[in-house]
């Protein structure tokens, strides 16, 4: 059995983790390994609890649902005050500093990087907040390559807006460096 990676995007409705998470499962399996993914959110459209699961591995991944996630990435007070001691020991926890202000004290590693704030204000827009998430969550975890994860979010956002999210996945990766989040 190969290495395997379970990780939890979790926030609210209307951040695009739905579609962090199909973007990350589309890096894996670029980078040759293989990937599932699968998403839950509440009745509201915009506002409700959201999470997407992502499990990467290099062999067969014959059970689809993470319940000790290795990698949490929080977003929002309520997403953290839900998932954060689902964490598997050892883990690694990636928080929005922008709406996260506390956390569960758990096993493992918390990097509290202003996500949000980073995106509004390096990017324009707070809406690829997503991927400045996902820049941090690749450079931290080295779950996936840069490359793989570049070509995966081209692949998957509206035309017109490639220079913003390619700007946004950068800042996403230099944070994590300045934070001193090296894999």
């Amino acid at each position: 059995m190969g290495e395997r990676r379970e990780l939890r995007l979790s926030g609210t409705g209307g951040q695009g983790l739905i579609l962090a998470g199909i973007i990350m499962a589309d890096a894996a399996i670029r980078d040759g390994k293989n990937s599932i993914q699968s998403q839950s959110y509440g009745p509201e459209a915009r506002g409700g609890a959201s999470r997407a699961e992502v499990i990467i591995g290099d062999g067969e991944i014959d059970y689809p649902r993470v319940s000790k996630p290795d990698v949490l990435l929080i977003m929002s007070q309520e997403a953290g005050e839900k998932f954060a001691r689902d964490l598997a020991r050892g883990g690694v926890i990636i928080a929005d500093s922008t709406y996260v202000q506390e956390l569960p004290s758990v096993d493992g590693v918390i990097y509290k990087l202003p996500i949000s704030r980073t995106a509004r204000e390096g990017a324009g827009r707070e809406m690829v907040a997503n991927v400045v998430a996902l820049g941090a969550v690749a450079r931290i975890t080295g779950v996936v390559s840069r490359e793989a994860l570049t070509e995966a979010l081209l692949s998957r956002i509206p035309r017109g807006t490639e220079e913003m999210n390619r700007k946004a996945l950068e800042l996403g990766w230099r944070l994590a460096e300045e934070n001193g989040a090296l894999n």
